[in-house]
């Protein structure tokens, strides 16, 4: 295994591979550079493709393929540069210690396990011999069946543990259907106005202190670009979907709520669900996704199967907060089933 590593990593074996990098706006800027000269300079020097996604996106996916080698050469380039910025930054700065370069990778969350090893054992050693920091979230990203791991380091650590990242998934190839992250842009419907609030916060604006227990200082779920409550929370974030649903009997009052009015708008949201996966939404004679639908108050509609498609159409209307709740729980039947808890 270690010789194997070893050969791997020295680009011995030098096959074709596609990583995806998630990065910020001001990121992306600086990889594009001056009327996108540095993006040029990096694909001529390097041979690997680099490609931006569009969209006026707080967040940007960079995708880097072509032989290993190529990447590794890409990869240098931009945590060089991304150093350069971090030593720009710092100077006529009172800051002393520099703080590390870093880049967040996205990776399907079926080879994360392999990446973290049995008992973390895998992952350490990555750490250990690299130098460099890695964490794998623990959620997956919104939408989505992959994940984010965050390294951080020097340049050189950095690609000494993309090496070994790339040997792990070589190895290990995805499992299942992988739906993608696609990052939303910025005018995503909007759950709760002021983008990051607290359960506790939300609760006392609905006037509704009596569900409030104690305040939960867990950290907020990412429900598309804008954020939700954490798990112990979710109960209520059911109560606040049905005080908002637009499916409510004419003349019944709902609580005043910040962001949303007693006639809250109804909108849709689509998602793309591959095929081989959308039958653990539906569940056993609809049981599931009558459940996705009683808990959340919106209306779901699973588009017919279309010839020559693998994928199905899934719309979701109802207020932002029925929209997001039930997207929430689709995204949890998905994760579940691709970690293998699926009968749950």
């Amino acid at each position: 295994m270690n010789a194997k590593d070893t050969k791997v990593t020295e680009g011995g074996l030098n096959v074709t591979l596609t990583i995806r990098l998630l990065m910020h706006g001001k990121e992306v800027g600086s990889i594009i550079g001056k009327k996108g000269e540095t993006v040029k300079k990096m694909r001529e020097e390097s041979g690997a493709r680099i490609n931006i996604s569009e969209g006026s996106c707080p967040e940007r996916i960079v995708t880097i393929t072509g032989p290993t080698d190529a990447i590794f050469k890409a990869f240098s380039m931009i945590a060089l540069k991304f150093e350069e910025d971090i030593n720009a930054s710092m100077t006529n700065s009172t800051v002393t210690s520099k703080p590390p370069v870093t880049l967040r990778l996205v990776v399907p969350a079926s080879q994360c396990g392999s990446l973290i090893g049995k008992g973390g054992s895998k992952i350490k050693e990555i750490r250990e011999s690299t130098g460099a920091q890695v964490q794998v979230a623990g959620d997956m990203l919104p939408n989505s069946t992959e994940r984010a791991v965050t390294i951080s380091g020097t340049p050189d650590a950095i690609i000494q543990c993309v090496k070994q990242i790339c040997v792990v998934m070589l190895e290990s190839p995805p499992k299942g259907a992988t739906i993608p992250y696609r990052p939303k842009p910025a005018s995503a419907p909007i759950i709760f106005a002021g983008g990051q609030v607290r359960a506790d916060t939300i609760l006392a604006s609905a006037g509704n202190h009596t569900v409030l227990a104690q305040p939960q200082p867990a950290p907020a779920f990412a429900i598309q670009g804008q954020y939700a409550i954490p798990h112990p929370d979710l109960t209520k974030l059911h109560q606040l979907a049905m005080q908002h649903t637009p499916f409510t009997p004419l003349g019944q009052t709902t609580p005043g709520f910040p962001g949303m009015d007693a006639n809250t708008p109804t909108s849709s949201h689509e998602l793309t669900i591959p095929n081989d996966l959308i039958g653990c939404i539906i569940g056993r004679q609809g049981s599931k996704i009558n459940e996705i639908r009683q808990m959340s108050g919106a209306q779901i509609k699973i588009a017919n199967a279309t010839e020559g498609s693998g994928e199905r159409q899934v719309t979701i209307t109802g207020s932002p907060a029925n929209i997001s709740l039930a997207q929430y729980l689709i995204n949890a039947r998905l994760s579940s089933e691709v970690t293998g808890l699926g009968a749950l």
